[in-house]
């Protein structure tokens, strides 16, 4: 099983502002999710970054979890994001998880 998380800034790419509250954006990925029939959840995260002049930027950042999504579907996920979010890009990153049973006497399965 693979276990995809994209990276998503909430700071406009021209205006350098949040436009919206955050809790809207939270909307915006569900509504994107549903649309490709994908299971997510979705983590405010808070970090900062310089911009290319040098500027500091705090930001907030949503992080999209998606688990067994084909990568087709992943990437068309990021496109809408990226596009709803007015962003320049995002980050996905793809990692194996396995799937735990507690009631298995074995070991966890691999997927």
């Amino acid at each position: 099983m693979e276990e995809t998380r994209i990276y998503v800034g909430l700071r406009d790419r021209d205006s350098r502002e949040q436009i919206y509250e955050t809790e809207k954006y939270k909307l915006m990925v569900k509504e994107i999710c549903k649309e490709y029939r994908s299971p997510f959840s979705v983590t405010l995260m808070e970090g900062g970054y310089f911009h290319d002049d040098g500027t500091w930027v705090d930001e907030n950042s949503l992080m999209i979890t998606l688990l067994s999504t084909p990568k087709d579907t992943v990437y068309k996920i990021a496109r809408d994001v990226c596009k709803t979010f007015h962003q320049e890009s995002v980050i996905i990153v793809i990692d194996k998880v396995i799937s735990f049973n507690i009631h298995d006497k074995e070991k966890p399965n691999k997927r």
